[in-house]
């Protein structure tokens, strides 16, 4: 899959003893933005500073990108770092997280688990995106270490999560703020790109925590994401899923958001499931005018996330609760091992494909 020009997805790497920079990736390389475009902005550890530039000069640097890697070599090849040479860091610092439920098939999968017989979708689920607040201060870029956490697990009970799990995800990255009271814009007017996002989520705790105020300790312990932000202009757009009934008008969509990327989640290097995004009901603009509907303001660096994707087939599930049935049904690996949830040492990798571009992975070891 391509690391080409029509992709050039934006991170933060260092060289030994140097301090942390923008690049994007090419090929196997990343290039040294400051250096190639003598801007300091890319001089900052974090995308932060650039994103805050907004939409123009997003295309206009991504327009310029391109023109020097398919003009002269000599110009940027001493400019171009092999990835084997560099470290990538958290590639912008984030300012708020805010997690969606978006998926028709998740959602409809986690109310027949947890309330069998019964509607499995709550009355207000078609009529909005439901979702939380989660922590910025523990989102981690792939391949940090991920603790068990340890919580309630029911009255009397304490300990560690016996249902650790993950959640197979897109992010969004917001560049351009919006002002408090106001509803944002145009969604690609504020929003710079995506990344790939494994929300860690303990099962029992959140199960005893839930009611009636929705996710916390089981949510808020890790986030991982991509060391890569691929910008919107590089995605292929369609039509999002048809919703029944027609949503509240300022959730009415106005243009295509709905993005052809196509997931796999490995667990210990096999694939157990491909989550296909051009299913989710609810579309990252209809997120973005939920979020900001009733006045809540944008900060550069405000990541949301799509909630966790699933299609209709039982190996388009994106969680191990909905793989497993709730550890009921336990997904069998090569070799004989089987699992209901993550077990120590288990290694999750999330990546993900768009047409014929590659977004990366996001990767974790439960520590």
């Amino acid at each position: 899959m391509s690391w080409g020009v029509d992709n050039l997805p934006y991170g933060v790497f260092s060289r030994p003893g140097q301090r942390p920079r923008v690049g994007v990736r090419y090929g196997d390389k990343v290039l040294d933005l400051a250096a190639a475009l003598h801007d300091e902005v890319f001089a900052a550890p974090s995308l932060n500073p650039f994103m805050a530039r907004g939409r123009a000069a997003w295309h206009d640097t991504r327009t310029l990108i391109q023109n020097k890697l398919t003009g002269d070599v000599s110009v940027t090849e001493r400019h171009l770092i092999p990835l084997g040479q560099v470290r990538l860091h958290l590639p912008f610092e984030v300012a708020d997280y805010v997690d969606f439920y978006c998926s028709l098939e998740h959602a409809s999968n986690i109310g027949r688990i947890l309330r069998p017989g019964s509607e499995p979708l709550q009355p207000n689920w078609r009529h909005l995106p439901v979702g939380y607040h989660g922590r910025a201060g523990t989102v981690v870029v792939s391949g940090t270490p991920v603790r068990r956490p340890h919580g309630q697990l029911g009255p009397g009970s304490f300990g560690p999560s016996g249902k650790l799990d993950i959640e197979a995800e897109l992010g969004f990255v917001v560049g351009v703020p919006s002002a408090m009271g106001s509803a944002a814009g145009a969604f690609e007017d504020h929003v710079f790109g995506v990344t790939l996002l494994n929300d860690w989520s303990a099962r029992d705790i959140q199960a005893f925590e839930y009611v009636p105020l929705g996710p916390f300790l089981g949510k808020s312990f890790a986030t991982s994401i991509s060391p890569w932000i691929t910008p919107l202009e590089a995605l292929p757009r369609i039509p999002g899923p048809v919703q029944e009934p027609e949503p509240a008008a300022y959730l009415r969509r106005r243009a295509d958001w709905g993005l052809d990327v196509s997931l796999e989640v490995l667990l210990n290097g096999e694939v157990v499931a491909r989550p296909p995004y051009s299913a989710m009901y609810w579309t990252p603009d209809q997120m973005l005018a939920h979020l900001t509907v009733n006045g809540a303001s944008l900060r550069t660096g405000d990541l949301f996330a799509s909630g966790t994707i699933s299609g209709a087939e039982p190996g388009e599930r994106g969680s191990l609760m909905e793989l497993t049935w709730n550890g009921t049904e336990p997904v069998k690996l090569a070799g004989g091992e089987t699992r209901g949830f993550l077990e120590d040492g288990d290694t999750v990798v999330i990546r993900a494909t768009a047409g014929d571009l590659t977004l990366g992975e996001v990767s974790g070891t439960v520590g």
